[in-house]
């Protein structure tokens, strides 16, 4: 790539333009999901669910949601229909480990139609819930549930927004226990340059070139608060004869020196596909038969007050890039100012990403 160092920067973009027009939307908005009633009582409910079976969070006709199967077990759960709101939207396939919406309910008496009764205890909603949840598909639950004011709105309060990506590296196919749950990548991950490239990306930007078709934000700008990739075990994790034993010898070693031990193993001390190969007709050192060899996994965090349509997926498709060497940090840096999705690269697929947390500043 040629041109000046002031051509490549990303360009800088004044915060409070995107701060204020994304507040005053949220308050329009929020103003017409206000409930009236003040028998009414408004719970805010986070669930987990794995997204493989789901075609995506929000309601459609003639297809298994995650809005439309809660929604179901509420109805079950009181007796009339409900309407969900979800913090976040999430695509068909893509998971999460904590996805907050809020439902209104208004306890009237099985037994005396009409009659209305105080409002359920969080604890009894969130079991009741449950009970119906696991007669469906077993893959949705929830996790937590609070009382909040009727004026509180699961989306338009949120304050902050984190997702994870899991990607496994490695020649050997991938594990039945990994399938639909992360992104496969035959090739070498270069875990430095995708680090490097985290930050390009991390801070206030137009973000254009990472906004899929079909974005319905009034605005690309976004502040991307964090977005790191490391190494971390492979998952599900069993440790092997070799990992056990050291493990034993540390705390060994740590009782007699009196100090306490250490929990774990570093990372680069996991057997992989990549280190156990011999030159011995390609035969491991480690290998026994039956036990599969592991690949490495990798996550990317992402955490920012709001996202645009697909943009976690599209900065994952670049970093991946970067980490099998078929882009360099200057590209990144050309693909965000290019401000169109065309400059970018393919898009992660839906399988390796999780929704993490919400965060919210709770009455």
């Amino acid at each position: 790539m040629t041109g000046s160092p002031t051509e490549s920067r990303p360009s800088k973009i004044l915060k409070t333009q995107d701060h204020n027009d994304q507040d005053k939307e949220d308050k329009q908005l929020q103003d017409l999901s206000m409930s009236k009633n003040p028998r009414i009582q408004r719970y805010l409910v986070a669930i987990e669910y794995i997204g493989t079976r789901f075609s995506g969070s929000q309601q459609q006709p003639n297809c298994r949601t995650v809005v439309g199967v809660l929604e179901e077990a509420f109805h079950k759960f009181i007796g009339q229909p409900v309407s969900i709101f979800c913090s976040s939207r999430t695509d068909a396939g893509v998971h999460a480990l904590s996805n907050v919406c809020h439902v209104d309910v208004e306890r009237i008496s099985k037994r005396k139609p009409g009659e209305v009764l105080p409002p359920h205890e969080p604890a009894v909603v969130r079991r009741a819930v449950n009970h119906f949840l696991q007669k469906n598909e077993g893959d949705i639950s929830v996790i937590d549930v609070r009382c909040v004011p009727n004026d509180f709105h699961a989306r338009f309060k949120a304050q902050e927004r984190t997702y994870f990506y899991r990607l496994v590296s490695g020649s050997e196919p991938l594990s039945t226990f990994e399938k639909e749950r992360a992104w496969h990548v035959p090739e070498k991950l270069d875990l430095y340059a995708m680090q490097e490239a985290c930050k390009v990306l991390v801070g206030h930007h137009d973000f254009s070139s990472f906004r899929a078709a079909g974005c319905q934000a009034n605005s690309p700008i976004r502040t991307l608060d964090e977005l790191h990739v490391c190494e971390v075990p492979a998952t599900p994790y069993f440790p092997s004869i070799t990992e056990r034993e050291q493990n034993n010898s540390s705390l060994k070693d740590s009782l007699t020196c009196s100090v306490k031990p250490e929990v774990g193993l570093p990372i680069n001390s996991f057997s992989n596909t990549d280190d156990m190969v011999d030159t011995n007709n390609g035969k491991s050192n480690l290998e026994e038969f039956g036990i599969r060899r592991r690949h490495r996994s990798y996550m990317v965090t992402a955490r920012a007050r709001s996202f645009l349509y697909h943009q976690v997926r599209l900065l994952v498709g670049v970093l991946k890039c970067v980490g099998t060497g078929e882009l360099m940090t200057s590209d990144v840096e050309r693909i965000l100012n290019a401000k169109t999705v065309t400059a970018a690269s393919p898009m992660a697929p839906a399988c390796g990403l999780y929704l993490g947390r919400v965060k919210y500043d709770l009455p």
